[in-house]
């Protein structure tokens, strides 16, 4: 079950392979995302000594949230993977040009997990026919509920 899709990169990039991972979340985090208060449209995924971090996600504290945490909305948090897809990850953002972007956050069982997907990026015209496949699409859809009627 999706709790947050990351629409932008959709739009912005081809999404050639993805991976699903974990997160290293704080308890208020998860009650937060449980509630629906993430957010990744301005999130990505950076490389540092050797693993994934998770920038720029926005997770709103709850309010009621204890009196002796003061939580960060925005703090970078790891992403969690086997050593060889990480490798693999890291392998082909370095040397081919692609750059790694957070795409759904889910739940999978009790566990809150982020898939991410290797990019690359669109050019003006790539959004353009995207955005006129996807008219097609509707446009079809539409005729095809009108008919059945």
């Amino acid at each position: 079950m999706s709790i947050v899709n990351n629409k932008k990169a959709f739009h912005e990039y081809f999404i050639e392979e993805r991976y699903e991972a974990g997160l290293m979340l704080e308890g208020w985090e998860v009650k937060a995302i449980r509630a629906g208060r993430a957010n990744l449209k301005e999130a990505y995924i950076t490389i540092k000594d050797g693993a994934l971090y998770l920038f720029g996600s926005h997770i709103s504290p709850l309010l009621n949230a204890s009196t002796h945490i003061h939580p960060d909305p925005v703090r970078t948090r790891k992403l969690l993977l086997h050593q060889r897809e990480i490798e693999k990850l890291i392998g082909k953002a370095q040397r081919s040009g692609f750059t790694i972007m957070p795409l759904d956050m889910h739940y999978k069982g009790s566990l809150i997990k982020l898939d991410i997907g290797l990019a690359k990026g669109k050019k003006e015209h790539d959004k353009r026919a995207t955005e006129k496949e996807r008219e097609h699409k509707l446009e079809a859809a539409q005729a095809m509920k009108k008919e059945r009627r």
